[in-house]
C-alpha cells in the first residue's frame, strides 16, 4: 500500500464525509446559539454576544464552503475527475 493509496482511500473520504460535515454542524449550532441569545435576551450585553456568535458562525460557514469547493476543484483536476 502506497502513500497515495492511503491518502485517496482513507484520508480523503474521512475528511470529505466525516470531518467537513462535523464542522458544518458545529458552525450551524453556533449560529443557532447566537440567534437564540439575540432574540430571547433582555440584556444588551447578551444581545451583543448573540450578534457576535451569529456573525462568526456565518463567517465560518462561508470559509468552510469556500475551502471545500476549492479542494473539490483541485481534487477533480489532480485526479482527472475521478
Amino acid at each position: 500500500m502506497t502513500f497515495a493509496d492511503i491518502v485517496y482511500r482513507q484520508l480523503v473520504p474521512f475528511v470529505d464525509f466525516a470531518l467537513i460535515p462535523l464542522l458544518y454542524a458545529l458552525a450551524f449550532v453556533f449560529f443557532l446559539i447566537g440567534v437564540v441569545r439575540f432574540l430571547f435576551s433582555m440584556e444588551e450585553e447578551k444581545r451583543k454576544e448573540g450578534k457576535k456568535f451569529v456573525l462568526w458562525a456565518l463567517v465560518g460557514m462561508v470559509v468552510l464552503f469556500s475551502v471545500w469547493g476549492i479542494v473539490k476543484i483541485l481534487l477533480s483536476v489532480i485526479t482527472g475527475g475521478v
